[in-house]
């Protein structure tokens, strides 16, 4: 079992429009000397030298090529033998959330570290030096930031976790409880999905799933990357995004559609995640028509 973290959590500064962050580290910086966790996910792709990770107790020996997957919560430290230049990805899952809707297991390789992926990506795979160069080409597009940078850096992200999970997963045979859960998870998200607006509780969810809330909301995250509610703000955004884009709409009736209670509501959650206000993105859409 993961050990509980008892040192503090490290609070990563992500973007809320476009929580991902990419960097190059020579040597091991004072950050990842220590033993340290945070919440964000972590990929960290050796350009060149060597070392080591301390990963909950486990020690991951890494030389250039090597590819290592850090999730959230794990006690984790790094050591430099030589030479060490790296790259560091890190990203908030919650970010992925509507992608899970058409492939659930996204993000598999981090929430199943120890079972069927391991930290250390298997150095012998054909495919390791394709997904290292992948990491290269979004590091590059990230450092440049032209135009739609994000959506580029975004899909590229998403191909490679789809590689991990293709190529890289061990064989395990699923236990009818977890083909039980995951049908229970994909039955919540259809209805979440097919009635947004709906003023949804944790209480209704879970019940409907019959499940006390503490397990339907453990079972989700385990899922999906992130909570019932988080998710259901995902949707009902992603829903205003469309709504702004393709219709005139006033904002009152685009927040209610999506099943925003207020239109301060809506504008606070909307500024926080998507990292603009609604009347911007609009300003924007017309802007392009014109």
């Amino acid at each position: 079992m993961k050990p509980v973290p008892t040192v503090s959590r490290d609070l990563i500064e992500l973007p809320p429009g476009f929580p991902i962050v990419i960097s190059q580290s020579e040597g091991v910086s004072p950050l990842f000397q220590r033993l340290h966790w945070h919440r964000a996910l972590e990929i960290n792709y050796i350009s060149r030298g060597s070392g080591y990770y301390l990963i909950n107790g486990t020690r991951h020996d890494f030389r250039e090529g090597d590819i290592l997957l850090i999730n959230s919560n794990d006690l984790h430290r790094a050591f430099e033998n030589e030479q060490l230049l790296m790259t560091v990805i890190m990203f908030d899952p919650a970010y992925f959330a509507l992608e899970q809707r058409y492939d659930p297991e996204l993000l598999i390789p981090f929430r199943e570290i120890g079972m069927r992926f391991d930290n250390l990506l298997d150095r012998g795979h054909p495919m390791l030096p394709r997904l290292g160069a992948a990491i290269e080409e979004m590091r590059s597009e990230f450092a440049r930031r032209e135009p739609h940078f994000e959506a580029v850096v975004r899909s590229q992200l998403v191909q490679f976790l789809a590689f991990v999970n293709r190529y890289f997963a061990k064989e395990q045979e699923l236990h009818a409880a977890q083909i039980r859960g995951m049908e229970t998870i994909r039955q919540a998200v259809n209805a979440m999905e097919a009635d947004i607006a709906r003023p949804w509780s944790l209480k209704e969810l879970a019940a409907s799933a019959h499940l006390s809330p503490s397990r339907f909301s453990a079972l989700f995250v385990q899922t999906v990357g992130t909570s019932p509610m988080d998710y259901l703000i995902q949707l009902r955004l992603s829903a205003a995004v469309s709504l702004l884009e393709s219709t005139d709409k006033k904002m009152i009736e685009i927040a209610e559609t999506a099943g925003f209670r207020n239109l301060s509501n809506f504008n606070r959650l909307f500024k926080q995640h998507i990292g603009k206000q609604p009347s911007e993105l609009r300003a924007r859409q017309h802007s392009k028509k014109q």
